[in-house]
């Protein structure tokens, strides 16, 4: 099921204070050792590293590459994933046939990139088992929707006993879309106009490979994070989170804090629905 969204949120700080409210909305899943927590790299994998630590559960990332249709590459003909899973639209390719060979030529390129980011990202840790487990998919939203929709149909393929996605902003129609697929979504907010996932950030600086590998690191390769009491799940959680999203903040620039840094101080826009700032839509 979809579980109603809360709508008196306006935006998040940075992607780490995005992840400390999703996480509340999780926090039926704390403390079970059946939970992986699945990020999408690289924007999701912050959001993840917060949701993770929060439920005491694993952390992975789940690299997936669209196979876009040759001369109109924002087109996914269909999508390869960690895993070696590989998912074809045949929607698309009963639209726009093409020849196995140029497929074949498209996936080879997309699986070099893929193999990069799992080096970059794993530094030698395996893969995490995701059979007859319940994997949470997470990013740091939600727009068309397409790169989650190509991870839950590979998901599927690794036998997970259920999927669940989940983001703290998302448009709304693309979250009632995904519940055919899924097992549960959970949109923490879903903004009217939604425009872009941006917007609802008042850093959404793109996230870097380093910055991806050291969460997955701090994660601790695969392992569960220590299990959460309820109380630490449902509301503990809420009082440090501003002191850990700096403290990574912090670490992952070098020590070096930012002037006037939105992150640290937190939403200074104006709480009317739409905080819009020049910050705020940097990498869109």
């Amino acid at each position: 099921m979809t579980r109603p969204e809360r709508q008196q949120r306006t935006g998040f700080a940075n992607r780490l204070d995005a992840g400390a409210f999703l996480a509340e909305r999780l926090a039926g899943f704390a403390g079970r050792d059946d939970v992986v927590v699945l990020a999408l790299p690289r924007g999701g994998v912050p959001v993840g590293y917060e949701v993770a630590r929060a439920l005491g559960a694993r952390l992975d990332v789940f690299v997936v590459r669209k196979l876009g249709l040759p001369g109109h590459p924002e087109l996914a003909m269909g999508a390869i994933a960690s895993g070696g899973v590989q998912v074809l639209n045949e929607e698309v390719l009963a639209f726009s046939p093409v020849s196995r060979s140029v497929l074949d030529a498209v996936t080879r390129a997309e699986q070099q990139e893929l193999e990069r980011r799992e080096r970059e990202y794993r530094d030698g840790r395996p893969v995490v088992p995701l059979e007859g487990q319940v994997v949470i998919l997470v990013d740091d939203g939600l727009a068309t929707g397409s790169t989650m929709r190509a991870a839950v149909q590979a998901v599927r393929g690794l036998r997970p006993a259920r999927v669940v996605v989940a983001v703290p902003v998302g448009a709304s129609q693309t979250c009632q879309s995904l519940r055919a697929i899924a097992d549960d979504v959970i949109c923490g907010f879903t903004p009217e106009p939604f425009r872009a996932v941006g917007l609802w950030y008042a850093d959404f600086s793109q996230t870097t490979d380093e910055e991806v590998r050291q969460l997955l690191a701090r994660a601790g390769g695969g392992t569960p994070f220590p299990a959460p009491g309820a109380h630490d799940a449902r509301r503990g959680h809420r009082r440090d989170r501003a002191r850990h999203a700096n403290a990574i903040a912090l670490e992952n620039r070098g020590g070096l804090p930012r002037k006037n840094d939105r992150a640290r101080r937190g939403l200074t826009g104006k709480r009317s629905g739409s905080p819009v700032s020049e910050s705020a839509t940097r990498g869109l």
